[in-house]
């Protein structure tokens, strides 16, 4: 059963992303702008709603299911980063929000008619050291008021909900860095104090610094238990990464079509140039790798829908999966040539995607820190 509906998935988003093809993201990304007419389509099947149970009107897949539309997206040569959000970014809200937070959003998120989109943790002067963050949530009499700053919050512009984690308690007043946080859900419909300003990147990200200036938020906004928001974070970060390796996943076998097909149409002194070894190899490899990858990525996603621990592999699916895209990347700019930079042929705008995933949402060396540390018992290295 779950094979057929994997194929029936597949079959899926091949079909809407026929209907969006190169030259429609070619568009998008010229014109810097969200591809809502794309993301109205996949809306449309129900497949952000994949991990919402039926109970909630969603599809009540699997995280197995869910990273074949990611993968899909990306090896049709799209671009699910504006919409793998609202697959995972729930997940905190169906784990650890309450009976009356769950009837009032869940179903919406499932059926898009509420996008939730940004996740607002990153700030500028703490990055990937979570716990030093300096966003405040300080108690009022019926809610909290929220003063401070996030960065590359993407998509916020596009959502109407925010997951913000914020400090409740100061950090000099917990016995633990990683106490004294909570977590959000923000009505951005609702919410005044909110200060978006974009800032331009090397892909069209739509990416943003948040600014909170006495932003109030009702009381019923928090998520589970005061002081636990960052628990509550990392439980979310086995699904992001696994989902991340989906779609580095789908641009490495992305690149390696096209670089093997452009190789073997391609004559140059009267013959195919992946005729040639040096031309040839490169791609192979890439191609070994992409698979190799994958594999670490179902064992990851079969640990995760079993209820069984998967951060080892969730964190090694998202490091095989994004060197290996960048391999592949790698090798389908060069067998390009000068035809490779040029937009048309849409692989410099997809090696400008990829290139993403060695930084966020994790970076490669947080990862191997991750395996040092916590698999092969190293001494912890920051």
């Amino acid at each position: 059963m779950t094979s057929e509906l994997r194929r029936d998935l597949r079959q899926l988003i091949d079909r809407i992303c026929a209907d969006h093809p190169d030259s429609y993201w070619q568009e998008v990304d010229a014109a810097r702008r969200y591809p809502e007419e794309f993301v109205d389509a996949l809306t449309l099947t129900g497949c952000l709603g994949a991990l919402v149970p039926e109970e909630f009107g969603g599809l009540g897949l699997g995280l197995g299911d869910a990273s074949v539309i990611l993968e899909g997206i990306n090896a049709n040569g799209g671009n699910a980063g504006p919409v793998h959000a609202q697959l995972y970014t729930m997940g905190s809200l169906l784990r650890h929000g309450s009976d009356e937070q769950k009837r009032r959003y869940l179903p919406a998120i499932a059926s898009g008619e509420l996008r939730l989109q940004a996740f607002g943790v990153t700030e500028p002067t703490a990055g990937t050291d979570t716990t030093s963050i300096r966003t405040t949530a300080e108690r009022t009499g019926d809610g909290y008021v929220v003063n401070g700053q996030k960065v590359f919050i993407s998509r916020v512009q596009h959502s109407d909900l925010m997951l913000l984690l914020a400090r409740t308690t100061p950090l000099d007043e917990v016995t633990k860095k990683s106490e004294g946080m909570s977590l959000f859900l923000i009505d951005l419909r609702e919410a005044e104090g909110v200060d978006l300003r974009p800032i331009r990147t090397m892909v069209n990200h739509e990416t943003n610094e948040v600014f909170f200036d006495d932003v109030h938020v009702p009381a019923s906004s928090l998520i589970g238990e005061e002081g636990r928001g960052f628990r509550y974070v990392l439980d979310g970060m086995n699904a992001e990464r696994i989902l991340i390796a989906s779609e580095c996943i789908g641009d490495g076998r992305w690149f390696v079509e096209r670089a093997s097909r452009y190789a073997s149409e391609r004559v140059i002194f009267g013959r195919p140039i992946g005729q040639n070894q040096g031309v040839q190899f490169p791609i192979a490899r890439a191609h070994v790798n992409v698979e190799a990858a994958d594999l670490m990525r179902w064992r990851a996603c079969d640990l995760f829908d079993a209820g069984e621990p998967c951060g080892a592999e969730a964190n090694m699916a998202k490091l095989l999966a994004a060197d290996a895209s960048w391999e592949a990347g790698n090798a389908a700019l060069q067998t390009h040539g000068g035809y490779g930079f040029a937009a048309e042929y849409d692989i410099e705008r997809k090696f400008r995607e990829t290139r993403l995933y060695q930084v966020a949402p994790v970076s490669t060396n947080l990862i191997l820190a991750h395996i040092g540390q916590h698999v092969l018992k190293m001494p912890r290295s920051f």
